[in-house]
């Protein structure tokens, strides 16, 4: 009695039960599981841009009145808004306050938090991982809280309305976050690069310059790029430490200048926040794969 061989089953019934009616491996999939999230994280990213946008080129008829205008989108573009912030209002030295200040205070937050993250790290002293700890705490107590006693230092130097009264309190929040961020990059160096130029007689200053350093690059520039972007956004320094109008940052001088008693000139408002935002933007479009880098590093300990 010979074997029969059984039927092989067909290899579309069996496609059909797996999958059910969409095939998953097609477009519709990649559409639910790719395209349709990207879309999302795009329009909530960006929406604020465009509002801003649109905002700042609509004429006062168009932003006072819904009824008969469309809030998404404008019919008869103007510069007036622009025109106004630009030559009207001190909104040029304003960015140049705010430049100078978040680039001072980042420099001088990168050079020590630089000595602190080596220190913690290398030198391994008694009790070091309980610093690294408490510096990174420090970073969460609250700024409503510590500009107070800053402020009664402020005074007592004479710094007050000055740009060296936000230079010199920056760090203290600047600080604490970079330094935690670079121990965390230190740890992913390897050790044994520095003891070997340290045999060849390189002393401790020089190791850290000429061999950590430069291994520690996307580090750095993740952590200039925190600090820059904290410096250029903070708001209750420079609301309390500076009072003329024409010395005051732009995330300040844009709301208290722009808002006359019960008188909000959006369109200008809009414009000095799109405008105030564009550094910072062009500041992580060139060093964006530096800053990825350096959170990898610095999380993978």
């Amino acid at each position: 009695m010979t074997d029969q061989a059984s039927p092989a089953p067909r290899p579309h019934l069996i496609d059909k039960e797996r999958t059910g009616v969409i095939d998953w491996s097609s477009g519709p999939r990649r559409f639910i599981t790719l395209y349709l999230p990207l879309s999302i994280f795009v329009i909530v990213l960006l929406f604020p841009f465009y509002w801003m946008a649109i905002t700042a080129i609509k004429p006062n008829g168009e932003l006072l009145d819904y009824k008969n205008n469309n809030p998404f989108w404008v019919k008869s573009p103007t510069l007036e808004n622009i025109n106004k912030l630009l030559f009207q209002t001190d909104y040029p030295q304003w960015l140049l306050t705010t430049m100078t200040v978040a680039t001072v205070a980042t420099a001088l937050s990168l050079f020590a938090s630089v000595l602190a993250a080596y220190a913690i790290q290398r030198l391994k002293f008694k009790g070091s991982n309980y610093v690294g700890l408490a510096i990174y705490l420090a970073y969460l107590v609250p700024p409503s809280i510590l500009f107070i006693p800053l402020a009664t230092l402020i005074f007592q130097f004479g710094l007050y309305d000055s740009q060296l009264a936000l230079i010199l309190t920056y760090p203290t929040f600047l600080i604490p976050f970079c330094t935690w961020l670079l121990i965390g990059y230190f740890k992913s160096i390897p050790y044994e690069l520095e003891e070997c130029a340290m045999i060849d007689g390189a002393t401790r200053l020089q190791t850290l310059w000429k061999i950590t350093l430069p291994l520690a690059l996307p580090g750095l520039i993740s952590a200039g790029i925190f600090a820059f972007t904290l410096s250029w956004n903070e708001f209750i320094y420079a609301l309390a430490f500076i009072q003329s109008a024409e010395k005051k940052t732009v995330p300040v001088a844009v709301l208290t200048q722009l808002v006359e008693g019960d008188v909000y000139h959006w369109g200008s408002l809009m414009a000095g926040a799109l405008l105030g935002s564009i550094p910072v933007a062009i500041l992580y479009s060139f060093f964006v794969d530096y800053y990825v880098a350096s959170m990898t590093g610095a999380v993978k300990e």
